[in-house]
């Protein structure tokens, strides 16, 4: 039996998608904590629409917002902070320059060790890189933002999220298996392949995900007419609530594909992936039920038929 040593990076992100199970299965079941700590506790998982079931703030801790729309600045930290490091890796693999040493000791830190960048950390890089930038895109030019908003914990969550996932990346690194010129075999490539594939269909169905939910809110000219919240309809929207969320678990299963499937870290990130996505679209399923008479009873959270 094969034991699994659990790095410090490991253990960040198991605890996340802990935090997030339990979460889920806090709102699922309808259980109630204590006191004031059930106010505080709807305040930090819900944002936007599903905010506006909290009829108050809670006294034992009043949060501050911001507007929604501000989700723009998650994706822009991540496409400076993930470039940059997609800029060292092309040049450790490719002209075998040395990552700096601040990274060298934050990889320290989280493995316990800074190994060699290898070519299937970079296909990795380049992904995340790829997927942050479309949605900045997506933000100003497809997304219509109503006047929603979040709180600063959750703000501060999504600022420092895109970091700690690019140190991630190259945490990945001590968990693949060498990649010399006589261990690049056909199946190695294979997963490569199958992985960008899904990574870029699940990305289409994200993008088409998006444009339908910003078509509730234009005319047939693109012209914003409401920021209302409407019925979503057509696409993938026929089966859950929220294909844009499962896409996302998609997208990051995609990426562990690319890793050939054996990195138990990148397993992880899924995981935590998993359990945020499922939380919020079971919040968003809950509120288009209660918000309209119509919605239809068929549609799942976010797997169709089961969830």
């Amino acid at each position: 039996m094969m034991l699994v040593t659990l790095q410090t990076v490991d253990v960040v992100w198991l605890l996340l998608a802990l935090a997030f199970l339990i979460a889920f299965s806090v709102c699922k079941f309808s259980l109630r904590l204590p006191g004031d700590f059930e106010q505080l506790f709807q305040a930090l998982i819900r944002y936007g629409k599903t905010k506006a079931q909290i009829q108050q703030q809670p006294e034992t801790f009043p949060l501050l917002y911001v507007p929604k729309r501000w989700f723009w600045h998650f994706y822009a930290v991540s496409v400076l902070w993930n470039g940059l490091l997609l800029i060292l890796l092309i040049l450790s693999v490719f002209t075998e320059k040395q990552i700096p040493d601040f990274l060298t000791n934050l990889l320290t830190f989280l493995t316990g060790q800074a190994n060699e960048v290898k070519l299937t950390v970079l296909v990795l890089q380049a992904l995340l890189w790829i997927h942050s930038l479309r949605r900045l895109m997506e933000c100003f030019l497809v997304s219509i933002f109503s006047n929603g908003h979040i709180n600063v914990v959750q703000y501060a969550f999504g600022l420092s999220y895109y970091i700690l996932l690019g140190l991630t990346v190259l945490s990945v690194n001590s968990s693949l298996p060498p990649e010399g010129a006589s261990v690049v075999t056909f199946s190695r490539i294979m997963w490569h392949i199958a992985g960008v594939l899904l990574f870029l269909w699940a990305s289409l169905l994200q993008h088409r995900s998006l444009s339908l939910l910003a078509s509730l809110r234009t005319n047939s000219l693109g012209q914003v007419q409401t920021l209302a919240h409407r019925i979503p309809r057509g696409g993938w929207f026929e089966l859950v609530s929220c294909p844009h969320y499962l896409a996302e678990l998609l997208i990051y299963t995609a990426m562990s594909m690319c890793c050939g499937c054996v990195s138990f870290t990148w397993w992880l990130v899924v995981l935590y992936v998993l359990c945020n996505q499922v939380l919020a679209a079971h919040l968003c399923h809950e509120y288009y039920r209660r918000t309209f008479k119509a919605y239809p009873s068929d549609r799942k959270a976010i797997f169709p038929f089961l969830l």
